[in-house]
């Protein structure tokens, strides 16, 4: 059965699309822990990131540095944390996260509920600023 990661990646699932190439995808997560949190995955699904190869994973990491970069040119943040805690959904994926404090990181505090027309804005800003 196909992850809601892979059905989103096939458009199956609607979702706010920032990036992507012939390997990964990445979009906003409707439940962001702070504006402009955006989830990066391989397009093959592999449950656990420490299952792909090296040069995936390695690549991975330097398509979310990319995101990344998107991100911190128009979200206003001291820096885009990463995490990988991969429980959650059974697809490999990193959590890129605008910080402006440690606890802007905290997956145990209450997620924001922002409007859809938001989180297009917040898309459409990243996407454009993506290299």
């Amino acid at each position: 059965m196909s992850s809601i990661f892979s059905k989103i990646i096939a458009a199956e699932i609607p979702s706010y699309k920032i990036a992507e190439d012939e390997r990964f995808f990445a979009f906003l997560d409707i439940f962001p822990l702070a504006k402009g949190h955006v989830l990066v995955v391989p397009k093959t699904e592999v449950d656990y990131i420490f299952e792909l190869d090296d040069n995936t994973l390695g690549d991975m990491m330097i398509f979310a540095k990319r995101v990344a970069k998107a991100i911190d040119q128009v979200i206003e943040c001291e820096r885009v944390g990463v995490a990988v805690i991969g429980l959650e959904v059974p697809h490999a994926h990193i959590h890129l996260v605008p910080l402006n404090s440690v606890n802007d990181i905290n997956f145990t505090q209450p997620k924001l509920t922002l409007p859809k027309e938001e989180l297009a804005d917040i898309a459409q800003k990243i996407s454009s600023a993506f290299i």
